[in-house]
């Protein structure tokens, strides 16, 4: 059974900087795809970014599309967003997660972590 633990977020200015990490557990991490999704406040949970852990591919929000970089160290096992250029849309709590390979939803999950783009 995969287990995430995420870090990373805070406030931050709007044009500014921030990398949310995720250390992954257990489970044949080489089987899943890796995510981050976000929930705003009185929002859906959305899609944010995904990556196989063979790190081949790799998959955006239109929303995010050119600011923000998901990427994975399959030796320390960690994932990462690197999120630039932060908008205040880009508020939310974000979540990593994992799917297995070849299945639509993230069946694992982390605790999320506030990501606050504020002046």
């Amino acid at each position: 059974q995969v287990q995430l633990v995420e870090s990373g977020g805070g406030l931050v200015q709007p044009g500014g900087s921030l990398r949310l990490s995720c250390a992954a557990s257990g489970g044949t991490l080489s089987l899943y795809v890796m995510g981050w999704l976000r929930q705003a406040p009185g929002k859906e949970r959305e899609f944010v970014a995904a990556i196989l852990w063979s790190g081949r591919g790799t998959d955006y929000a239109d929303s995010v599309k050119g600011r923000f970089t998901i990427s994975r160290d399959s030796v320390q096992n960690m994932v990462y967003l690197q999120m630039n250029n932060l908008r205040p849309e880009d508020t939310a709590l974000y979540y990593c997660a994992a799917k297995p390979r070849g299945t639509r939803d993230y069946t694992t999950w982390g605790q999320g972590t506030q990501v606050t783009v504020s002046s």
